[in-house]
């Protein structure tokens, strides 16, 4: 006698309402459900896949969606249907909260406005194209109505138009949206092609940053002795890490006796959490460095800076272990880290800079040391080394003129 556990899986009996799975002709395996549809309705969906498990996830997926009451539009839905869907029910699980924020709110202001209306099926590499010249060319106080919402108009509502458009670099971002939306209803079969890819909206120029030169290095280090937060200033010059790293790292993290530090982790705020500890930006964020001496010291002198704190705060004192916190031993806030650095900045008459700037400094100090570039993706945690390659083209580019340079004084004068 068999039981079901002794039943091939593919010949298992399915409960009621899960749907069917088998295999065709063509080798592939099809998955069909019934789910949720638009106007309360439902209807039977189908799904592909290489393999047997393949095609069950699909629609495991979609029959969760529709059991949350999120409907699963079809291919002759509208685009502000699928968009919400996608945001809804598979975005929502894949991107961090902050980037799903992010795309909701492009979403709202940009894609739905301009495209939603259009049907799934019939959206057009041409439609792309014309809804993307139309929003290049837009003033937004326009089309939003910033401007009517101020106390004193100063724009549209006033008849003068101050043709505030979208940069280059948040056109890229709204199109790289609705290209992942397409791209997942490629994947679950609603259309044949993401037309959004057949559209080019230009390279942008990199974003433009101002890094501090060696001298100016030196005068903010030496403004920022002796205070609270100096190892942590340190910490950011010499070894490039990001903000949310420095304030993720944990004592656990550190290794003073080999000189080592271990990126693991980011705090980030975000709307419904609060702080929050995540994992590192990407798979190659995840890294191990090394520390210079002078962080070193820094740090150990840190450490029983934060031992005193801790007695006088008592029973005020969080548990966590966090490297830098305030005096009370929470996570200190990326605003509040902020503020500081500003506050140092004018101390030390240095002109204005974002704090990702001495990220920024850092790589741009090594490259003119003559630092690998690979060895500066490392440090930098980036996922490729076009990457650093491409944002720093600007030093190479004054690195080879001065190798050229060199090169022809030895030259003309042996």
């Amino acid at each position: 006698m068999t039981t079901p556990r002794d039943t091939p899986a593919s010949r298992r009996v399915r409960a009621n309402g899960d749907g069917t799975v088998y295999q065709r002709k063509d080798s592939r395996w099809e998955a069909a459900g019934y789910v949720l549809a638009p106007g309360n309705t439902r209807k039977r969906v189908r799904v592909y896949g290489t393999t047997r498990r393949e095609a069950l996830a699909k629609l495991t997926e979609k029959i969760a969606a529709s059991n949350r009451g999120v409907p699963v539009p079809s291919a002759q839905g509208s685009v502000a249907a699928y968009l919400t869907y996608w945001l809804d029910a598979v975005a929502v699980h894949q991107l961090r909260e902050n980037t799903h924020t992010r795309y909701t709110a492009v979403a709202r202001l940009y894609l739905i406005p301009g495209l939603g209306r259009k049907k799934l099926a019939k959206l057009t590499a041409k439609d792309v194209r014309t809804w993307l010249n139309q929003l290049r060319t837009t003033c937004q106080c326009c089309t939003r109505g910033l401007d009517a919402a101020r106390e004193q108009p100063l724009c549209c509502a006033a008849g003068k138009c101050c043709s505030k458009r979208l940069s280059p670099l948040t056109l890229a971002y709204v199109h790289s949206v609705l290209k992942s939306a397409l791209e997942h209803a490629v994947r679950e079969e609603e259309i044949p092609r993401n037309v959004a890819r057949n559209v080019r909206t230009g390279t942008p120029r990199p974003r433009r940053f101002e890094p501090l030169t060696a001298d100016e290095a030196r005068k903010f280090l030496a403004t920022a002795n002796g205070h609270r937060l100096q190892s942590l200033f340190e910490l950011a010059l010499h070894t490039g890490l990001r903000k949310g790293e420095l304030l993720g790292l944990r004592w656990e993290d550190l290794d003073l006796d080999a000189g080592t530090a271990a990126i693991r982790r980011t705090l980030q705020r975000t709307s419904t959490g609060g702080l929050t500890t995540l994992p590192t930006k990407t798979r190659a964020s995840e890294r191990r460095i090394a520390l210079p001496t002078r962080c070193l010291h820094s740090l150990k002198l840190h450490h029983e800076q934060q031992k005193r704190e801790r007695e006088a705060a008592g029973a005020m004192w969080q548990r966590d272990e966090p490297v830098f916190t305030t005096v009370q031993g929470r996570p200190i806030d990326p605003t509040n880290l902020t503020r500081t650095f500003n506050a140092l900045l004018h101390k030390a008459s240095l002109r204005r800079i974002r704090f990702h700037d001495l990220r920024h400094s850092t790589a741009t100090l090594l490259l003119e040391q003559g630092v690998e570039l690979v060895v500066i993706k490392e440090l930098l945690g980036h996922a490729h080394i076009g990457v650093t390659a491409t944002v720093y083209a600007h030093v190479r580019l004054r690195l080879q003129r001065d190798a050229i340079d060199l090169l022809g004084r030895a030259l003309d004068h042996p």
